[in-house]
């Protein structure tokens, strides 16, 4: 039964690997391989279905803790988009120095990701080069180092990158000590890459031949109106404030994060309600939330589901803690088999890889906080910048700019896996300083 079920997943795996070249949606192949698994095991095992249904069920629990987390920070990004807010931060880069303005681009896109998350992060970052670097050689180079800088920043924030959102939620790490241990190797993973193409970028930002005002991919029909829209600022301010407040609550009521989420959300859609009463029903509801929850990546919470559910019926099984014997007997340190995981996370979607080593490890052996979950949320959220396909963040800015997969491999990988290997060096040598309690 156990061969026949890793048998499933894999297949699954493979199909949501190949999304692009089989044209199957991940989500299909997802929700597939996560149901099949449970069938299978509900069927042939030994155990009682009664014994089954309660393990799904709390598995169920933890996934919808997560599922919610994230339809609420989708909806609370799509809400303040609707509004143009991030405007507010792009407006204001004038620079035209190509060396000068990748610093300022990878420095918002690093602490703009972290507060909403790597994904939106680089669609908004991306919509903004097209406007600032016309020359399209160029700007392939910005693109890229947005998808490191976003991943990078991602990796440090509870909020950043949905699998230190996992990690969270699930309680391997808390907020305050992950922004402590892994914000400095996240900007060593950033910069390094940066300072290398101080001494190596060459080419002009262009001259725009028009006036390009690309918008975030996911608000369809605002183009030309975002001038007219009142209360911009105001839903920026309170949708960051919303998105910020959410580690807080979670530390002052003990309750799971979701909660949090969802209260900030209900804030927001209260606020966008009341802020353009003279707009009749069908003219508001693009700028309510109920607008922006019909715009939200429905799909991809649906990934999330199905994978969850896979990687819940392997844990089940146990066959996750035997392939994680496996591996200590194997390669003896849980270092060398995190920071591979890190680079399997360029080849293959870091959320089953994730939601695997927290079923494979036990958090009676390894608590809250210990270096294991640290350095996963680091090696994880910033190992996918290696290939454009490793990281969401990649596949967005890919389809955006129609970049490469060859020309990424040439120009950008070395300097994303420079940077990977830094930050996990300074990771692994601060480490024993910080966790000094």
């Amino acid at each position: 039964m156990e061969i026949f079920v890793v048998l499933i997943f894999t297949i699954g795996y493979l199909l949501i690997a190949l999304e692009h070249p089989i044209k199957i949606n991940k989500s299909a192949s997802a929700i597939l391989t996560g149901v099949i698994c449970w069938t299978i095991y509900a069927v042939v095992a030994h155990d009682s279905i009664d014994h089954i249904s309660e393990q799904l069920g709390e598995h169920l629990s933890q996934i919808s803790a997560i599922l919610f987390f994230l339809m609420g920070a989708m909806t609370i990004v799509e809400l303040i988009d609707a509004y143009q807010g991030f405007r507010i931060i792009t407006d204001r880069i004038t620079t035209k120095n190509p060396k000068t303005l990748m610093w300022v681009i990878c420095t918002v896109t690093f602490f703009l990701s972290a507060l909403l998350d790597n994904l939106t992060t680089s669609i908004v970052m991306v919509s903004l080069i097209r406007k600032l670097v016309p020359n399209k050689s160029m700007r392939l180079f910005f693109a890229g180092m947005v998808v490191i800088s976003a991943n990078a920043g991602g990796a440090w924030s509870p909020i950043g990158d949905v699998t230190t959102t996992m990690l969270w939620i699930g309680g391997q790490i808390t907020a305050p000590n992950i922004v402590k241990t892994l914000l400095l190797p996240s900007i060593v993973c950033m910069i390094i890459p940066l300072i290398y193409l101080q001494f190596t970028l060459k080419g002009e930002l262009g001259h725009a031949g028009s006036h390009d005002h690309s918008k975030h991919a996911a608000t369809p029909g605002h183009g030309g109106h975002h001038k007219d829209i009142k209360g911009s600022k105001f839903m920026f301010f309170l949708g960051v404030a919303g998105l910020i407040s959410v580690p807080v609550f979670k530390t002052v009521t003990h309750l799971p994060p979701y909660l949090g989420m969802l209260l900030a959300l209900g804030v927001l859609w209260v606020a966008s309600e009341l802020i353009n009463p003279d707009m009749d029903e069908a003219e508001k509801r693009p700028y309510t939330a109920a607008g922006a929850l019909a715009r939200i990546d429905v799909p991809s919470v649906l990934f999330f589901l199905g994978i969850l559910l896979a990687v819940s019926a392997l844990e089940s099984m146990e066959i996750l803690h035997h392939f994680a014997a496996f591996l200590e007997r194997a390669l003896g340190d849980n270092r060398i088999i995190i920071t591979l995981i890190g680079i399997l996370s360029a080849i293959v979607d870091n959320v089953p890889l994730v939601a695997a080593s927290m079923g494979m490890y036990s958090m009676e052996t390894y608590p809250p906080d210990n270096m294991i979950w640290e350095y996963l949320a680091y090696c994880a959220g910033t190992g996918g910048s290696i290939l454009i396909i490793g990281s969401a963040a990649g596949v967005a800015v890919m389809g955006m700019e129609k970049i490469d997969f060859i020309w990424y491999l040439k120009r950008i990988s070395l300097l994303a896996m420079l940077g990977y290997f830094a930050g996990a060096i300074v990771y692994l040598v601060i480490y024993p300083y910080l966790s000094v309690h």
